[in-house]
Formats: C-alpha cells, sequence, structure tokens
C-alpha cells in the first residue's frame, strides 16, 4: 500500500512542478516577445496551432 501511495504522490507532485516550469517558460517567452515552446504549450493545455489567436 506504502508503494502506491508514493507513485500518486510522485505522479501529482511531477505534474506540478511539470505545469508550474512550463508555465514560467511560457510567461518568459511572451514577456521577451518569442513564442513560447510547443511542448510548454501542451503541458498547459493549449493547442499550439491556436496560440497567436
Amino acid at each position: 500500500m506504502n508503494q502506491n501511495r508514493n507513485g500518486v504522490r510522485h505522479g501529482f507532485l511531477g505534474r506540478a512542478f511539470a505545469v508550474l516550469g512550463a508555465a514560467s517558460a511560457a510567461a518568459a517567452a511572451v514577456e521577451g516577445n518569442r513564442r513560447p515552446k510547443d511542448r510548454d504549450l501542451r503541458t498547459l493545455g493549449i493547442d499550439p496551432a491556436s496560440f497567436p489567436k
């Protein structure tokens, strides 16, 4: 049971850090008048093809 709990925690924490990192990278790119990376947009749930709109 302990192994299952650790898997849930690491999964949640890993996803949370991925989203925070992608948000930070995308915000920095937009502030620098650059297009964010497609990977960061997908992590945030944004379709890269529709980003400029």
